[in-house]
Order: C-alpha cells, then structure tokens, then sequence
C-alpha cells in the first residue's frame, strides 16, 4: 500500500477504535454515539461549547449535532445557556447527570491513548505532537486556500 494510503487508513483505523471503545458507554448510558461523542468533545474541550464548535472540531453534520443535543438535553445531561454578549451564541455544558459518563470517559480515554501510543518513547511522542501541530496547521491552511476559489 502506499504511504498515502496507510496514512488514510490509519486515521479511519484510529477514528474507528475510539468509536468501538466509546460503543461501552453507549451501551451502559443509552446514548447513541453521537452523543457519546458530544459528551466526550465538550468535556474534553473547555471554551469549545457550542453546537458550532462541534460541528466544525468533530466534522459532524449540523443536523446530527443538533439533533443529538436536543436528545442529551432531554435526558437532563446538557444544558443550554444564552451567550451574555451575542444572543445568537448557544453555549452548551454538561449537568451533574453527566458525571458518571464523563468518569468512565476518561478511563477510555487512558486506554484510547495506551493502546495508540504503546511503545512510543516520551521523545517520540514530542516528536509526534509536533509533527501533528504542523500536519493540522498544512491541512488547515489547504483547506481555506480550496474554499476561496
């Protein structure tokens, strides 16, 4: 396979074994995994607490998202609150009721990056971090150059 290729894969593989072990706390909290997801994402992104946010870090579509949060708010596990400044800003956060899942969240998360990262060396995974900053910024920066045209 190409270096392309196993770069492409390699990212599906990674996405699919964080989905796999969140599937647990879907199972455990009746969630489905979007909201899973969105519980994960706003626990683990503070200041990133809109739908927008969301939407735009996770790549999810706008009707799913929305869709999902009127779910998690329904079951009492998020809530929203008016931006003080732009009235048109939804700021989202978790309720108390979100505790237990955010808990077994970052015991996944420990394993999640256990099982990515085993046998790196405190030195590769600088070095990984790095290479990542730039790989974000170069796809970041192609993607706006692509929208303009």
């Amino acid at each position: 396979m190409s270096q392309k290729s196993n770069f492409l894969v390699n990212i599906r593989r990674i996405i699919k074994l964080h989905e796999t072990m969140l599937k647990q706390i879907c199972q455990d909290y009746h969630l489905s995994l979007i909201e899973a997801t969105i519980i994960s994402f706003l626990y683990n992104n503070p200041g990133k607490d809109t739908a927008a946010d969301i939407v735009e870090l996770r790549m999810l579509s706008k009707g799913n998202v929305s869709q999902a949060v009127e779910s998690l708010i329904q079951k009492s596990i998020l809530q929203r609150k008016q931006d003080t400044e732009d009235r048109r800003k939804i700021h989202l956060s978790l309720t108390p009721a979100a505790h237990p899942i955010t808990q077994e969240l970052e015991i996944i998360s420990k394993e999640f990056l256990e099982e990515v990262f085993s046998g790196l060396s405190q030195e590769e995974l600088e070095l990984l971090e790095r290479m990542n900053d730039r790989i974000i910024e170069n796809t970041k920066n192609a993607i706006a150059r692509r929208e303009k045209l």
